[in-house]
């Protein structure tokens, strides 16, 4: 088990699914320096309240309101040097039916605000003269994705560059940087687009575990201990690696 007992961590995107599951373990190994963000002021509240955080919102698509909450969690903890770039849109679109305004709201939301939450992070850790960890949360669409996920694609390929390109530029600093690419995961979230987009029936969730090789999608807690790990001492000197969290092998095919 990870020691989080001198953490002071924020997580942007922490109220439900993967983002709530890493705070939760967080806290579980002792964190108690602990904001978690989202859109939604009365379900965040309620899950602070429930894991033992604090909560406080933002929206992914308003970048200066994403670098002013770096400032005000490290102004109120005192430090911050645990950082989770959670979030994100998975709205649908293909290459033939993205427009324009669908790709820039959601690159804002997917890579543009967690680059300059992570450069706003970097800044302060290195004023203050402490070392930080940050974990980046992917998906396997980094290796192509599917064609109804073409700007979310494009959104966390980059975040994965920037994951790699900041590790090499702040390790000097003693700031870590990993990202996971997560496949497809059983979450709220995941629940809520399968419905919205995919006409899905409540059996959706069934089903589709059935035809995982393993007889389940990716559980929220498996990852979340990954990324505990990924933001504890315990990881050591790991920085700038992207770990796929999945069944199914990036470049393998059908046996």
């Amino acid at each position: 088990m990870a020691d989080h007992r001198q953490t002071h961590a924020l997580i942007i995107g922490g109220t439900q699914g993967l983002g709530r599951a890493i705070a939760e373990r967080l806290v579980a190994e002792g964190c108690r320096h602990l904001v978690i963000s989202g859109r939604d002021a009365t379900k965040g509240q309620a899950a602070a309240d429930q894991i033992g955080a604090t909560f406080r919102p933002v929206d992914l698509v308003d970048t200066l309101a994403v670098t002013a909450l770096v400032d005000q969690c490290a102004d109120e903890m005192g430090r911050l040097d645990a950082l989770v770039n959670a979030a994100a849109i998975t709205d649908r679109g293909s290459i033939l039916n993205t427009t324009p305004e669908d790709w820039d709201r959601i690159m804002t939301a997917n890579a543009r605000s967690p680059f300059f939450a992570i450069q706003r992070m970097a800044q302060r850790a290195i004023a203050a003269d402490h070392p930080a960890r940050i974990v980046n949360i992917l998906s396997m669409v980094v290796h192509g994705g599917q064609s109804f996920l073409a700007p979310y694609s494009a959104s966390k390929a980059a975040l994965a560059n920037v994951t790699k390109n900041a590790a090499q530029a702040l390790r000097s600093h003693h700031i870590r940087i990993n990202g996971i690419n997560c496949g497809w995961m059983d979450t709220p979230g995941e629940d809520a687009v399968q419905r919205k987009f995919h006409d899905a029936d409540d059996d959706w969730l069934a089903k589709a575990e059935a035809s995982q090789p393993f007889g389940m999608l990716v559980k929220p807690a498996h990852v979340a201990e990954l990324a505990s790990f990924m933001l504890s001492p315990s990881s050591g000197v790991m920085t700038g690696s992207l770990v796929d969290f999945d069944q199914h092998v990036a470049g393998a095919y059908p046996e």
